[in-house]
């Protein structure tokens, strides 16, 4: 049986020079090669949605992929895709880059420049290691295949503007709808998602931040299970402690989760820090919640802004929430759009802290009242980002994807949508 070989490689002459010799390799069948982290991510993504088979044996990547840094992109992969075997090609044989790079997952080493001996040596070892793993997973090993799972985050234009009201009901309307959910508040310093859902806890996010493969039982000690059935993820107790929780420390994080939940919604808070900028960095949808007045609509533009200039992510793929909306504010939906150049969510939540209010004083926020307007739009919104299932989601309260007769379309007359 051939060897699919996938090279990942930035720009033409080494995707050249890889190729070349990969096809000169007995038995080999190199695949057409991918030209960045996030095309390579896509392409195996796809591939594994059909069948395990169908994905490459062994990946190889040039060190100077792009834009993820390699060693970033190798975690990534071998987090997501347990079954694919990756191989480094590198200048730097060291060491030091070695022990790094096998931390991270990749099954090998290979140094500039290209060896035929080398190549086909490595080629081959990490080939029979991947063909062993999909034999453990045929026999039923207890091992994640799937094509990973879809992160959200939600972050906040400004403080107050109700961005981790959204981030639960979020992760409570895909749990109820029957995918495995854990909800993460990477607000590090000032996060309430444990206030808001009277938990009391012990382990938090800072437990991963210095363990450098977690494993399926290390992230099993450190989530919290919810009496809803979401799985919890906290920041600390102690704000100061958030400080741990580093950009690279996040992405593993994220990486861990995504490969262990079919959906992860991240409360990013108001604050930009690194750890919370690397989750909007990875998000499959990052929102921006905002209230309809000046202020919060001036902090939403600076945020976006900031994003785009930090290279996080552009204003087109990000998408506003309007909360606390209203028939009579004069900044309407469409308003926002326009001043920050992102998309809107559809589903604007209207202001009625009358409903809000016992289930947040009581710290039970996720009893909120079914039959309340404010439920039934966190709710439609959900299933607007596609978080739920559409045939459960059908079942379970009967609004369940927001009603749209009676919620998304009339928020959408209200805000002149």
């Amino acid at each position: 049986m051939p060897t699919r070989i996938l090279p990942a490689a930035g720009d033409a002459d080494a995707v050249r020079s890889i190729t070349t010799l990969l096809s000169q390799l007995p038995d080999a069948e190199p695949v057409a090669p991918v030209v960045d982290s996030t095309q390579l991510v896509d392409t195996l993504a796809r591939l594994a949605a059909e069948s395990i088979d169908e994905l490459p044996e062994v990946v190889v990547v040039h060190e100077r992929i792009g834009p993820v840094p390699a060693l970033e992109l190798i975690r990534e992969v071998a987090l997501r895709f347990p079954a694919v075997g990756v191989i480094l090609v590198t200048s730097d044989a060291s060491p030091g880059l070695f022990q790094a790079a096998m931390d991270y997952g990749a099954r090998g080493l290979v140094a500039l420049p290209l060896s035929y001996e080398e190549l086909a040596s490595r080629v081959q070892a990490v080939a029979q290691w991947s063909v062993g793993v999909r034999r453990h997973l045929g026999s039923g090993g207890d091992v994640f295949t799937g094509v990973g799972g879809t992160v959200v985050t939600v972050s906040g234009a400004k403080g107050g503007v109700g961005a981790t009201l959204v981030a639960i009901q979020l992760a409570l309307a895909a749990q109820a709808s029957g995918r495995g959910t854990v909800l993460v508040d990477m607000d590090l310093q000032t996060g309430d998602v444990a206030s808001y859902l009277d938990v009391q806890f012990r382990r938090s996010v800072v437990d991963l931040a210095a363990i450098t493969d977690i494993s399926p039982r290390v992230l099993a000690d450190a989530v919290f299970r919810h009496d809803t059935g979401v799985a919890l993820l906290l920041a600390p107790g102690e704000g100061e402690r958030g400080e741990e929780v580093t950009d690279r420390a996040a992405r593993q994080i994220v990486s861990a989760l995504r490969s262990r939940y079919e959906v992860v919604v991240i409360d990013c808070g108001a604050q930009l820090g690194g750890a919370g900028a690397a989750a909007v960095e990875m998000a499959d949808r990052a929102l921006l919640v905002t209230t309809p007045d000046v202020v919060a609509v001036r902090g939403a533009k600076r945020t976006v802004r900031m994003w785009d200039r930090l290279q996080i992510r552009k204003a087109e793929e990000t998408t506003v929430v309007v909360n606390r909306h209203t028939r009579a504010t004069e900044i309407q939906p469409p308003l926002i759009q326009k001043i920050t150049g992102t998309a809107v969510a559809g589903i604007a939540i209207p202001a009625n802290f009358k409903e809000l209010q016992g289930a947040v004083d009581a710290g039970r926020i996720h009893e909120l009242d079914s039959k309340g307007a404010v439920k039934q739009a966190l709710w439609g919104l959900a299933g607007e980002l596609g978080l739920v299932k559409p045939a459960e989601g059908a079942q379970k309260g009967g609004r369940l994807r927001g009603d749209r007769g009676s919620v998304s379309f009339r928020r959408r007359r209200e805000a002149g949508g």
